[in-house]
C-alpha cells in the first residue's frame, strides 16, 4: 500500500524507533497525507526538507507542526495497478454477537450488534484471520423458566407476575412447555437474522454446556488454584457469587466455562464480544473470570452496544420484550428493506446512543444514504455499459476530479487494515459516502463517453466501481446496476 511506502520513506528520516502516524487531511489542498512525527522527534521544517527528495513527494508543507504531503502522480497511477492482497493471519478470532434470549422474536436493538458483528466479521476475514461467527443460546437457567410460566399466565394456569413475558407472540405459544417455546422462538431467531443477511458458523447451547459439565470443570479448576472460597453457604470468586446457597450456578459462573471452552479447549487466539448496553457493568467482571482462568484478558475484546430508539413523526416508539410492545427485526426489514436497515445501523459508532428514524428509512431518494450511494453505483455501471472501449491505465490526471476520485479508491485497503484494528466498523459506511460524492465530483467535472481520452477515464470509473462494489458486498448492501 502506498501509505506503507511513504511510512518507509518518512522512517529513513527520522529513524525506526519513532512510530509514524499517516492520517488523510480533512482539506484535499492540505495535502494527501499528514503525519504529526514531527510532535514527536521536532524539527518539522527540517524533516520537510529532507522528504523532498523522497521519490515519492511531489509537494510537501508544514503548517503547525503538521507535516502535509502530496504524492507525485505517477505513484498514484502505479498504484492502480497493484492488486493488494492481506497476508494470512495465524490468529484464530471468534466473534460472538446478537445472542439475543431466545425468549420472544428479535428487536430491531439486537439489529445493531447484529449488523456490526457480520460486518467486522468480513473485514477481519478479508484482513486475513480465520474468523468464527458465533451465537450463544442462553437456552438454560432462569428465562427459560420465566417463560414457561408467561405462557401459562397466558392461558391462565397462574397468576400473572410482573417479570412475565407478554405480548401476542406469548400467547402463539399456548401448549407449548418452556423448552418447546425456546425451540420455536430460536427457529423465528434463525429465519430472522437468515433474512436479515446475519450469518453464523457456530450456535453454541447453554444447555449443552451444562450437560458436559463445563461449569463442574472450571469449579475444580479454580479450586485447585486455591481461588474460591465457601461463605454463606455459597461460592465465591473474589466478590462474586458462583454458586447460590440454594446450589443454583450462577451466569457468572457459566459465563466463565463458556470462554474456558472458547479459549482453552477450542483454542481461539482472540475473542471479541458484542454485548447490549446493560451489560456494561459485567466487563470488569468476566475478565476478572477468565484472568482467573489464567487467559490474558487482552485475548477477549469486548464491544458495548449503545441504546437505540426507534423513532416516527419525532416521537420515540418505546420498546421492551417484557411487555410486549416493541418493533421486531421482521417488521423494520419489511418497513425500510435490508439494505436501509444495516447501513442505518452500521453508520453509528457502537459508543454513540443513536436514533433510527423509521421515516427516513422509508425514503427512496437521495436524501437517504443508501440510495445516494448506490445511486452513484448505477451511474458508474451505466458509464461502463456505454464504453466500447477497452480500459487502459492514464498517463497522467489532467483535471483534480480525476486524482481526488484514485486517491479516494487507494485509501479502501488502508482503512481495511485499519478496522481490522480498532474495530470501527462505522467508517466503512463514512468511506463509501465520501468515495459516492468524490465519484459525483468526477462525474460533474469531466466528460468520460467521447471523450479522447475515454480509454483511461474509464479506467478510473472501472477502478472505482469495482471498489465500490466491494464495499457495499463487505457492508451487506445490494450492488444495483440499475435503479
Amino acid at each position: 500500500m502506498l501509505r506503507d511506502d511513504l511510512r518507509k520513506e518518512i522512517t529513513l528520516v527520522v529513524g525506526e524507533k519513532v512510530d509514524i502516524k499517516l492520517g488523510e487531511p480533512e482539506r484535499a489542498e492540505n495535502g494527501d497525507w499528514t503525519t504529526n512525527v514531527a510532535f514527536k522527534v521536532g524539527n518539522a521544517e527540517g524533516i520537510a526538507e529532507k522528504l523532498k527528495g523522497s521519490k515519492l513527494v511531489k509537494e510537501i508543507a508544514v503548517k503547525n507542526k503538521f507535516i502535509n504531503i502530496f504524492i507525485k502522480d505517477e505513484f498514484l497511477i502505479k498504484e492502480l495497478d497493484r492488486k493488494i492482497e492481506f497476508e494470512k493471519k495465524k490468529e484464530k478470532v471468534n466473534i460472538e454477537f446478537v445472542s439475543a434470549n431466545p425468549t420472544g422474536p428479535l428487536t430491531m436493538a439486537n439489529g445493531r450488534g447484529g449488523f456490526y458483528g457480520d460486518v467486522l466479521s468480513n473485514i477481519l476475514a478479508k484482513g486475513g484471520y480465520t474468523v468464527t461467527r458465533e451465537y450463544y443460546i442462553n437456552d438454560a437457567g432462569n428465562q427459560i423458566r420465566l417463560l414457561g410460566e408467561s405462557i401459562e399466565a397466558a392461558e391462565g394456569k397462574r397468576e400473572e407476575k410482573e417479570e412475565y413475558y407478554k405480548g401476542k407472540y406469548i400467547k402463539e405459544l399456548a401448549g407449548k412447555s418452556g423448552e418447546e417455546a425456546v425451540s420455536f422462538l430460536l427457529s423465528q431467531i434463525k429465519s430472522s437474522l437468515e433474512r436479515a443477511g446475519i450469518k453464523f458458523d457456530v450456535w453454541f447451547s447453554e444447555k449443552d454446556l451444562r450437560e458436559k459439565k463445563e461449569p463442574e470443570k472450571v469449579l475444580k479448576f479454580l479450586e485447585d488454584k486455591k481461588l474460591i472460597e465457601k461463605k454463606d453457604g455459597a461460592v465465591w470468586l473474589g466478590d462474586a457469587v458462583l454458586i447460590k446457597s440454594d446450589g443454583e450456578f450462577t451466569y457468572f459462573l457459566v459465563d466463565i466455562a463458556y470462554h474456558w471452552n472458547k479459549f482453552l479447549e477450542r483454542k481461539f487466539d482472540l475473542g471479541i464480544n458484542i454485548w447490549g448496553p446493560d451489560h456494561h457493568g459485567y466487563v470488569k467482571r468476566i475478565n476478572e473470570g477468565i484472568e482467573a482462568l489464567g487467559v490474558d484478558k487482552k485475548r477477549l475484546k469486548i464491544l458495548i452496544t449503545q441504546t437505540v430508539r426507534a423513532m416516527s413523526k419525532g416521537k420515540e416508539v418505546k420498546m421492551s420484550k417484557r411487555s410486549g410492545n416493541f418493533v421486531s427485526m421482521d417488521d423494520l426489514l419489511e418497513d425500510a428493506g435490508v439494505d436501509v436497515v444495516r447501513w442505518f445501523f452500521l453508520e453509528r459508532a457502537l459508543s454513540t446512543h443513536m436514533d433510527f428514524d423509521l421515516d427516513l428509512a422509508k425514503e427512496k431518494s437521495e436524501k437517504n444514504p443508501v440510495y445516494y450511494v448506490q445511486y452513484a453505483h448505477t451511474r458508474m455501471a451505466s458509464i461502463l455499459a456505454n464504453s466500447n472501449l477497452e480500459a487502459s491505465l492514464p498517463s497522467a490526471f489532467k483535471h483534480e476530479s480525476e486524482r481526488q476520485l484514485i486517491l479516494k479508491v487507494l485509501r479502501y485497503p488502508e482503512l481495511l487494515e485499519d478496522i481490522s484494528k480498532d474495530y470501527q466498523v462505522h467508517r466503512l459506511t463514512t468511506y463509501a459516502y465520501e468515495l459516492a460524492q468524490t465519484f459525483s465530483a468526477f462525474y460533474r467535472d469531466v466528460k468520460v463517453i467521447g471523450s479522447e481520452r475515454e480509454a483511461e477515464l474509464i479506467y478510473l470509473v472501472s477502478n472505482a466501481k469495482e471498489t465500490l462494489t466491494d464495499v457495499l458486498k463487505t457492508l451487506g448492501v445490494s450492488q444495483p446496476e440499475k435503479m
